[in-house]
């Protein structure tokens, strides 16, 4: 019984942990959700920072393109995703 409990609260937990945007009905949800993850993962290994955000702040118009800021190094990166939500392209953001 204890082992049974363990599991469902591990699985709850992980649950809990989940975007919740991962569970939309919408599959553009869904997909911009794990393009903004999968950005801001490339991001992370690219400059080790583990402080790297999705950047709301800045207007994009184009479709499959995010910015993320890493505060930690004091750098903000575009990233540019494939139709699945896959980040394919990553360039480093000049300062003024």
């Amino acid at each position: 019984m204890m082992r049974t409990t363990a599991l469902l609260c591990a699985g709850l937990m992980a649950l809990a942990a989940c975007d919740p945007a991962e569970f939309d009905p919408d599959p553009d949800v869904r997909r911009d959700a794990r393009a903004s993850r999968t950005c801001q993962a490339a991001v992370k290994d690219q400059t080790g920072d583990g402080t790297v955000q999705l950047n709301t702040t800045l207007p994009i118009v184009e479709i499959n393109q995010y910015i993320i800021d890493a505060p930690g190094v004091q750098e903000q990166w575009m990233c540019r995703t494939d139709d699945e939500g896959n980040a394919t392209q990553l360039y480093k953001l000049g300062v003024g």
